[in-house]
């Protein structure tokens, strides 16, 4: 399966495994079970369908309650994203100080992993659809209309 996906999505197998912390297996899974990614709109889109976009319920007098995830998406692709954030925290510059950031405010160390797990799924969707490679440490800059 592996071979075949490399062989069949080799630009974007390229691209999406230039990400430290991600995987042959991820980057496998990734773009099997989605399609290469190509008909997300957004990151968020893409961060729902594998389910690890973050769900708040406010309502009423209800505002104290604790988020979550949202778990409609592939249970084997969000296991190994979370998998994945395990690595990412030691070689990955921007979920490392992602991770020590969410850790010094008191986050449990598993929210702040499905958090970095959610950063990564925000990388690749930036990988996709700007078809360039990971660059560790880039900042981006904020496009500001005159």
């Amino acid at each position: 399966m592996l071979s075949i996906t490399q062989e069949h999505y080799k630009e974007i197998y390229k691209r999406i495994s230039s990400i430290k912390g991600i995987g042959d297996r991820t980057t496998m899974e990734l773009i099997v079970s989605t399609g290469g990614g190509k008909h997300f709109q957004s990151a968020k889109q893409f961060s729902k369908y594998v389910g690890l976009a973050p769900v708040y319920e406010h309502s009423g007098t209800s505002i104290r309650k604790k988020g979550y995830i949202n778990r409609h998406g592939n249970p084997g692709l969000r296991s190994l994203l979370y998998m994945a954030s395990w690595p990412a925290i030691r070689f990955n510059k921007a979920c490392k100080a992602f991770y020590e950031r969410l850790k010094e405010r008191g986050k449990p160390s598993k929210v702040a992993l499905i958090a970095v797990a959610n950063k990564l799924i925000r990388q690749i969707f930036a990988i996709i659809r700007d078809n360039t490679f990971y660059v560790d440490g880039h900042l981006s800059k904020l496009k500001v209309n005159p």
